[in-house]
């Protein structure tokens, strides 16, 4: 933009250089012939297929992700009885996502973002077809069952930010937040549907989850066929590559908004990391004698919050400006820490931790409307991957922090750890670039 957005104004704006000085001609020129006087208006998103097909394709992915998640926990509790070893493949699965994000990120800038997905579709459908059938014939064991989750995340983390990416290359500039808001749905809503069905189905039989996934898997790479336009701009596609890997970390902090942004995700998601808050309320409800189905009662609480942030993400966005978004977002954290450490009960535990899953969401869609908007496309997979890699990276530290305060000082401790971490976090979006962000479509390139 050739001007700084003025205090409060989050408008979009298409600044002119020079509208101050120019003479405007009493009789504009005539049009060329067939030359529309003015751009048509964009289509609804709902009704641009491209868009459509690459959500829906991505929403199999996503439950059938989910479901194998779910079932690979069961299924090592089931044959070694071991709790360690079940969270020694979850926190696998997580660091290989997270370091494979980054290599991921670059081929979605070098190769056909179309062939990636579906090439790591298609190798999930044969890994967990083959696992399948190896449960049918009681041939699995650890190193097997460790295998086929590791290479299962390696995909996810090679795929996604190619999904991410292809986004801009689909949408215009005016619908990025209303298509990455509808994306968060997509990922709350299979993080609500994949465990009760991949649950369901392992009491049947304990392949069917996996086989689940694998069908899941196998539509969603049908559903990418439907696809039309490139997933890529063709400046992109003609554009040589540069910078390698490291291009998207350098532009990632380069950029004045997105870098206090991912710096606080960063310390928030370690304070209030998914697992490491339904850790330390677990821990918390059995130290207040709570029973088990009252504790799955205040996760199932907590947990629909994130489902129902990501439903009025887009409501939120036409209402509220960006940067009081990012404010409340932000400073809601150290007042939830403080709740949890103060408030009696067990129940208002989850009510009080929806309201951080709530705004997981719309922070999450505010973020990459803006990476989407000032990225070129040229860079948005390696950008994705760095913003990846970043943001998961954090998750696995907040969990052993919130284990390890938990066993040294109780429960007390653990929620001014959070606010402490949070609060630190957050001290970036009280500059003045925050507090006065123009609306995404206003930046975009």
């Amino acid at each position: 933009m050739s001007a700084e957005p003025r205090e409060g104004d989050t408008t979009a704006q298409t600044p002119v250089s020079g509208a101050a000085t120019e003479t405007i001609p009493e009789t504009p020129p005539e049009a060329p012939p067939g030359t529309p006087s003015e751009a048509p208006p964009d289509r609804p998103l709902i009704k641009n297929r491209d868009f459509q097909a690459l959500w829906s394709s991505e929403a199999f992915a996503a439950v059938g992700k989910e479901t194998a998640e779910i079932a690979y926990p069961l299924l090592i509790l089931a044959t070694t009885g071991s709790a360690l070893y079940a969270g020694v493949v979850g926190s696998a699965q997580l660091i290989t996502a997270s370091v494979m994000s980054i290599p991921g990120g670059t081929l979605a800038d070098r190769l056909d973002r179309r062939l990636l997905l579906v090439g790591c579709n298609l190798v999930r459908v044969a890994l967990l077809a083959l696992f399948s059938v190896l449960i049918f014939t009681d041939s699995t064991s650890m190193p097997v069952i460790f295998a086929i989750a590791v290479v299962s995340a390696t995909c996810f983390g090679l795929s996604q930010p190619a999904g991410m990416a292809a986004i801009k290359a689909l949408v215009p500039p005016s619908q990025l937040t209303q298509a990455t808001a509808q994306n968060q749905i997509r990922y709350f809503g299979a993080t609500v549907a994949g465990p009760p069905i991949g649950g369901a189905l392992f009491g049947v039989a304990r392949a069917f989850p996996f086989l689940a996934a694998a069908v899941s898997f196998l539509i969603s790479s049908a559903l990418l066929l439907l696809v039309r336009r490139p997933m890529q701009s063709a400046q992109s596609r003609a554009a040589k590559e540069k910078g390698g890997t490291a291009e998207g970390f350098r532009f990632l902090f380069k950029q004045p908004i997105l870098r206090p942004l991912i710096i606080w995700i960063m310390g928030s998601n370690m304070a209030f990391t998914h697992s490491g808050v339904f850790l330390a309320l677990i821990a918390t409800a059995q130290g207040r004698g709570a029973s088990e189905s009252f504790i799955g009662a205040t996760l199932a609480v907590a947990g629909l919050g994130g489902l129902f942030g990501s439903l009025v993400a887009g409501w939120v966005f036409r209402k509220v400006k960006p940067s009081v978004i990012v404010l409340c977002g932000a400073w809601i954290g150290p007042v939830v820490a403080i709740l949890l450490a103060v408030v009696p009960g067990v129940i208002p535990l989850g009510v009080i931790v929806t309201l951080v899953f709530i705004r997981g969401p719309i922070i999450s869609t505010l973020f990459l409307s803006y990476l989407a908007a000032v990225a070129p496309d040229k860079v948005q997979g390696r950008v994705l991957g760095a913003v990846f890699f970043m943001s998961m990276s954090a998750a696995p530290i907040g969990v052993f922090l919130v284990g390890a305060v938990f066993d040294l000082a109780g429960p007390t401790w653990v929620f001014i750890t959070m606010c402490a971490i949070s609060a630190v976090a957050a001290l970036p979006t009280l500059t003045k670039r925050i507090r006065t962000l123009p609306a995404p479509e206003a930046v975009a390139v």
